[in-house]
């Protein structure tokens, strides 16, 4: 999966050559070796600096502090960008339509694509957290997934925010500008691109991985993934997306077409203002990250001081 990355790259790199002037990087320098979760955007024709910051979707509120290199890029920035515009997702409208896309078409239930053994399994699981049979069971089961594993750690982490929604509010008190890079309609196609009977699997292993970790003293899936971030390490939270079971084939789809996606919105974004890039944190590591992807298209892309 890491060869059509390497190969991108390669056509980015000459691209970003020609375009943007001497390369800033070479190609062993393009990915980020650093830890950080903020970077400033620079060059190839940019009169201001952007930023990029790595966020996550879960994090406990009395733990969450935004970095201080992120309140100065908000001093000196006049627009916001998501993966989606906080703005849609925060509208009621929006949330409905979500809901009613959230469910499996034909009437089909979690019992058609599990064994019955996995399916036993996973409606005691719902039952433990109080989750009604029935209409859950329609759920596509990625969904389903983020709900449980959401559930499952909130009562070992306390109450919990998202850092995408902490920023928004400091958005909106600044009277910034929203954006976003993608849509709820492209991020709901993705999911069904995936096959339900895959997500079941990934339904089923998640959650007997859960409970491996609790049974043994170890670390749940989102504690592991929270210590990385507080470590502020992108590139292990990137392989660690990529190495997960079941997951990790759909990565190009989750990951890296996605990121590259992103390239030429954010250059048009960065042309037209100074703008926060607020996107998760795995999406900026590795070969096929959005760092790798910037520095090889001819921009300055540095640690930010924090």
């Amino acid at each position: 999966m890491k060869r059509p990355f390497i190969l991108i790259l390669g056509v980015l790199w000459l691209f970003g050559c020609q375009t943007g002037g001497p390369a800033l990087y070479s190609q062993e320098q393009i990915i980020p070796v650093e830890k950080s979760l903020v970077w400033k955007i620079s060059g190839n024709g940019l009169k201001k600096p952007s930023y990029l910051y790595g966020t996550i979707h879960l994090i406990p509120k009395d733990e969450y502090e935004m970095p201080e290199s992120i309140r100065e890029a908000l001093d000196h920035c006049k627009r916001v960008t998501f993966e989606i515009d906080m703005k849609e997702l925060t509208n009621l409208r929006t949330q409905f339509s979500l809901m009613t896309k959230a469910f499996m078409p034909g009437n089909k239930t979690l019992k058609d694509l599990l064994t019955h053994e996995d399916y036993a399994y996973v409606k005691q699981k719902m039952a433990d957290r109080g989750l009604p049979g029935g209409m859950m069971e329609r759920m596509k089961p990625m969904f389903l997934s983020t709900m449980m594993s959401s559930d499952e750690d909130s009562e070992n982490t306390g109450s919990m925010t998202s850092v995408e929604m902490e920023l928004y509010r400091s958005a909106r008190r600044r009277k910034l500008e929203t954006a976003g890079l993608e849509t709820t309609a492209y991020q709901m196609a993705i999911f069904d691109s995936i096959p339900y009977r895959d997500q079941a699997k990934m339904l089923v292993d998640g959650l007997r991985s859960m409970e491996m970790d609790t049974t043994s003293g170890g670390q749940s899936e989102l504690e592991t993934m929270l210590q990385m971030y507080r470590d502020e390490d992108i590139n292990s939270m990137q392989k660690m997306i990529s190495e997960e079971e079941g997951m990790g084939q759909y990565e190009n789809l989750l990951l890296g077409k996605r990121n590259l996606n992103w390239i030429a919105p954010m250059s048009r974004m960065m042309q037209e203002k100074p703008t926060v890039f607020a996107v998760g944190a795995g999406h900026l590591g590795g070969p096929g990250g959005v760092i790798a992807l910037l520095r090889a298209r001819g921009y300055r892309v540095e640690k930010a001081g924090n």
